[in-house]
């Protein structure tokens, strides 16, 4: 069973505007599926040192991550880092956030154990997912893991799109399989596993590791 996620009373959290998912996180059957979504990308997080969550946004995962690692470190686009580190810090998390892309990410080689993405990599564009992958690879110490958590479209993924307000085709540029390919090219493949839902696969997370000698990637087990 994934490791239960973390949530703080919702209050707790700032407003970082309309487009926050964070009240999806407290429904009782999208909420589960949110929730699930992060719940089995941080079951395959091994814990160690340092880690970096890219698209940390309103911050769900960053209690569960500060139990796992002993720094967390969090990228993110448009988040305002100043009224979430208040929050965490708060609390006991003295969480490290900062603005920046993942096509030019604002850290040295080689400084973490394991870089988190989830519900990200699909917004990317095709032509810049090898890119951001060669960029996650560079931050990784040998030896360390990307776990990424992405969605499978199907039917039922598109509606349930459209029953929270979103078209799918204005948020969504890449697929599961553009994503699985563009992270083989840097990065040796050790699983991609499904999540279902009434019996369809309508989700996946996928854990690839930087190698201390580049060799050729293994098919990753589904």
């Amino acid at each position: 069973m994934p490791e239960s996620l973390i949530l703080l009373p919702r209050e707790t959290y700032p407003k970082l505007g309309d487009s926050d998912p964070l009240r999806f996180y407290y429904l009782p059957v999208v909420g589960r599926l949110y929730r699930e979504r992060v719940e089995r990308t941080l079951q395959e997080l091994p814990g160690g040192k340092r880690v970096l969550e890219i698209g940390f946004g309103s911050g769900v995962a960053l209690v569960n991550l500060s139990k796992k690692y002993q720094r967390v470190d969090g990228l993110d686009l448009d988040s305002e880092v100043a009224p979430l580190e208040k929050v965490f810090r708060g609390q006991g998390y003295p969480v490290h956030l900062r603005n920046g892309s993942v096509l030019k990410m604002p850290y040295p080689a080689n400084s973490f154990d394991a870089v988190m993405l989830v519900s990200i990599l699909e917004h990317l564009k095709p032509q810049e997912l090898s890119a951001a992958v060669k960029e996650v690879a560079r931050v990784l110490k040998p030896g360390g893991r990307m776990v990424y958590g992405v969605p499978v479209e199907r039917p039922l993924m598109v509606f349930l799109f459209r029953v929270l307000g979103y078209d799918i085709r204005t948020l969504h540029f890449s697929t599961e399989k553009d994503v699985a390919a563009a992270a083989g090219k840097h990065l040796a493949a050790l699983a991609i596993k499904p999540m279902t839902f009434l019996g369809l696969h309508i989700y996946e997370v996928g854990s690839f590791m930087k190698e201390a000698k580049r060799g050729r990637s293994k098919r990753p087990v589904r």
